[in-house]
């Protein structure tokens, strides 16, 4: 049996823990504990000593529980059996993790799930050795990083889709502004999984995401961007005149379905209360079943006077505002099918009045 004048290990980024084990340890051998390291004695699964960085001499007055536990010959020279573990405490900067499928992640705003990938890096240290020796290493004779980082990336993973929901909610956002907020949603990351890492004596040291993406051509973001342009309708034009911009969409799509027509009508008649209009046109097609009996559809008109919306008014009485003078050129005027309020000029049908050949109004005496 050999006998062991210096104990050591030249650790690497590879392996966060190492066991050296010998049954010829003596008192008088050496015990070598690098910067970055932390070494404990063990002897029968219990921990008797720790040592930080430095050269020790084995003595009876360092490791007295070991004493206790083998009696420690006192010769110096006879050897004894005792494991010395090592702990690598540098950090680690570059551990990968990412998203193999997407997050099913409901955006707070707009109550549509949608698919989200990610992927970025964490950094982290060993702070707490005795910690991290107890908890996570048990019996094996080394750990290695990847273990690790195979375990937390994990926990990451886990605990995203929850953190990336928190969080856009906070800030009430959507996940269609994700990306303008990576690193605060980053820094919340963090600060969400610390606990779970110092449960195992680890410090994360940095979470950073690299990308965020989502498949544009998925249909729940189809959906997701139906849904805030029709937010941003609603908050444009009020909700009653949007939904009432919505049920002419349907009734214009059913006039183009015969069979479509009488089911249209009357769902719109009941859900929005469109009354005399959608009662008429769904008698007729019920009754008929023929398209040219539906009345024409009235266009309505929007006005925007003096910072106010104005409004509906059919294209007769817009002629006639501008007859009296009420509204000029530069009025702005919205109707169902414009992206933005525009101005009369720019209106088709409006624009023959602003000519230079169509006669001013007459002045009232």
């Amino acid at each position: 049996m050999a006998v062991v004048d210096v104990v050591k290990w030249e650790s690497n980024l590879n392996e966060l823990v190492h066991k050296f084990q010998s049954d010829g340890l003596r008192l008088g051998s050496q015990l070598v504990v690098y910067p970055s390291q932390t070494a404990f004695f063990v002897k029968g699964g219990k921990i008797c000593d720790e040592f930080l960085s430095g050269t020790y001499t084995i003595k009876s007055e360092n490791i007295p529980l070991l004493g206790k536990i083998i009696n420690l010959p006192f010769d110096g020279e006879s050897s004894f059996k005792a494991e010395v573990w090592f702990v690598n405490q540098v950090e680690l900067l570059d551990c990968k993790w990412g998203t193999q499928t997407p997050l099913q992640v409901e955006d707070p705003r707009y109550d549509v799930i949608v698919p989200v990938r990610a992927f970025g890096q964490y950094g982290f240290k060993i702070t707490e050795p005795r910690v991290f020796l107890e908890k996570l290493v048990g019996n094996m004779s080394s750990f290695t990083t990847s273990k690790v980082v195979e375990y937390f990336r994990g926990v990451i993973l886990s605990r995203l889709t929850a953190i990336i929901y928190n969080k856009l909610k906070d800030d009430e956002a959507s996940v269609l502004n994700i990306n303008s907020n990576v690193e605060e949603l980053a820094a919340y990351a963090k600060e969400c999984i610390a606990e779970v890492f110092q449960r195992y004596g680890l410090e994360i040291s940095l979470f950073n995401i690299i990308s965020i993406s989502i498949n544009e051509n998925d249909p729940s973001f189809v959906r997701l961007k139906e849904a805030k342009d029709a937010a941003a309708k609603i908050k444009i034009i009020g909700r009653e005149d949007y939904q009432m911009s919505r049920s002419f969409d349907v009734l214009e799509k059913a006039a183009e379905n015969d069979n479509g027509m009488a089911g249209a009508a009357v769902g719109l008649g009941a859900g929005v209360g469109l009354g005399g209009l959608v009662g008429a046109m769904a008698a007729k097609n019920i009754n008929t079943q023929d398209a040219s009996a539906i009345p024409p559809i009235t266009t309505n008109y929007f006005l925007a006077i003096k910072g106010k919306r104005q409004g509906p008014f059919t294209l007769e009485e817009i002629e006639q505002k501008i007859e009296d003078g009420e509204i000029a050129k530069d009025t702005l005027v919205w109707k169902k099918g414009l992206k933005q309020w525009v101005k009369l000029e720019e209106m088709e049908e409006y624009q023959h009045f602003f000519d230079d050949n169509y006669p001013p109004s007459i002045p009232i005496e």
